[in-house]
């Protein structure tokens, strides 16, 4: 009875090592598995646009994905951001991932995560009344570091997945990114050295890599802004687009208006930025709606 009491104890404390992850609540959002690892169902939360019909639409998406240094974090993080894009006319995906608070997990696992959900996004874009090949992936800190891996490093998948449908994502937009990984400076290096340089982006740049649009505060202490402004440097010299847009003075989270960390002008710019960013690519049409960005900055939207 003894030994039986004890292994019991040991299961239960074990599984409470992984506690499941809540659902959020996101108004007006379809939340789906896509993924189930470390024991836990990983839900995606999607945003269509306004009148969008899957049985004859074939919008263009993006999966955004949260920051929280690989630590912890929710996909609430960047709804303003995919608020707005959705509004706009694309089909927006915010995905949860594993992260070492809930589940244990490396920030290698975090890649896996973001690549597994760029791809199940593509095998199911039909359904869900998406172009297959305008995928975009964006995300903030730890969350852009997950889209530019997906995006730019080669393996990393989750084992046993489809590997022939594709998980790169078609652009990316990050927010305050940790792509540079290395041991001279970059973020993370002690957590992800077992991989390096595979996981790192700014190690991987080659010329199929897909256009970039990278949003920094001056002030950054996780992120110097000559590691953004060399990741920009080799990208145009392989002929890809890349944007970079600098921020002066400014934090890290400057943009992060779902927290209360951000600032309301660089919220609007930032998503601006990136409206014409996206537009330029063929994912947008029409002009950009800087009143529907107001009203989501005041908290208005209804």
């Amino acid at each position: 009875m003894l030994k039986t009491s004890l292994l019991a104890l040991i299961a239960l404390s074990a599984t409470s090592l992984h506690a499941e992850t809540e659902p959020v609540e996101i108004k007006d959002a379809t939340s789906e598995v896509y993924k189930t690892a470390s024991g836990d169902d990983l839900l995606i939360y999607r945003l269509d646009p306004p009148g969008h019909d899957p049985k004859t639409d074939k919008a263009p998406a993006i999966v955004l994905f949260f920051g929280g240094g690989w630590n912890s974090g929710a996909p609430t993080h960047l709804e303003p951001q995919g608020r707005y894009l959705a509004q706009r006319g694309m089909v927006v995906f915010l995905a949860d991932y594993r992260v070492k608070n809930r589940q244990g997990t490396t920030p290698r696992e975090c890649v896996a995560d973001g690549k597994s959900a760029i791809r199940w996004v593509r095998e199911n874009a039909a359904r869900f009344g998406v172009d297959p090949d305008r995928i975009a992936a964006g995300g903030g800190s730890a969350g852009g570091h997950v889209a530019a891996a997906a995006g730019m490093c080669d393996g990393l998948d989750e084992p046993g997945e489809d590997t022939t449908v594709s998980a790169k994502p078609n652009a990316l937009v990050l927010f305050n990114p940790v792509y540079h990984n290395g041991p001279d400076g970059g973020y993370g290096y002690s957590r992800i050295e077992e991989w390096f340089p595979a996981i790192s982006p700014a190690h991987n740049i080659t010329k199929d890599d897909p256009p970039a649009i990278v949003f920094l505060g001056t002030k950054d202490k996780l992120i110097p802004v000559a590691h953004a402004e060399a990741f920009q440097t080799e990208q145009k010299a392989l002929g890809i687009e890349s944007e970079l847009f600098l921020y002066a003075g400014e934090p890290h989270g400057f943009f992060n208006l779902s927290i209360g960390q951000g600032k309301k002008e660089h919220f609007i710019h930032s998503v601006l930025k990136t409206d014409a960013f996206l537009t330029s690519l063929g994912y947008l049409e029409g002009e950009p709606d800087p009143d529907f960005l107001e009203q989501i900055a005041e908290g208005k939207v209804p």
